[in-house]
């Protein structure tokens, strides 16, 4: 096996951990998410309640953001903070860059999510956070995953990469 490059070594290298700091899903199309203090996490469903639960195959099924990117957007449209539920995404994180984690997997919890994209802003987003809203959040959409290990993740608990 070739040595890694002084770049491999760099993007391999991610000592932080993040945390979940809020958890909601969408029940069904169109309703408000609905924010939990826990979730059970099921390989090829998603989120349990989710209305995307039962996609084996999509690369979609859990979606997270990071905290201070919600910032940043609220930022971008003149406005102290914004509710999370607003971005329709399953996970807010703090203290991790979500981006660190393209091409690896990671744990949550017991929970083990694969990257598999990113989650670019849809046009509802113009409608909930006002004129201007869908380009505020151009590049901090955050990250779709797919379930590889079920487990229970909560409010509170680390996320890592696996090593």
């Amino acid at each position: 096996m070739p040595e890694p490059t002084p770049l491999q070594t760099l993007l391999d290298t991610l000592p932080q951990c993040g945390r979940v700091e809020w958890i909601g899903i969408r029940p069904a199309r169109g309703e408000a998410m609905a924010a939990l203090d826990r979730i059970a996490v099921t390989p090829g469903k998603g989120l349990e309640g989710d209305r995307f639960k039962g996609r084996e195959t999509s690369k979609r099924q859990v979606t997270l953001i990071q905290k201070e990117h919600l910032y940043a957007i609220a930022s971008c449209l003149q406005r102290e903070a914004i509710d999370p539920q607003i971005f329709r995404r399953n996970i807010v994180v703090s203290g991790l860059n979500l981006l660190a984690l393209k091409g690896k997997r990671f744990q949550i919890g017991g929970v083990v999510l694969e990257y598999t994209g990113l989650c670019h802003p849809c046009s509802k987003m113009e409608i909930a956070l006002g004129p201007g809203g869908y380009n505020a959040m151009r590049g901090h959409g955050g990250i779709t995953t797919r379930v590889i290990e079920a487990g229970e993740l909560a409010l509170g608990d680390k996320v890592q990469a696996c090593l």
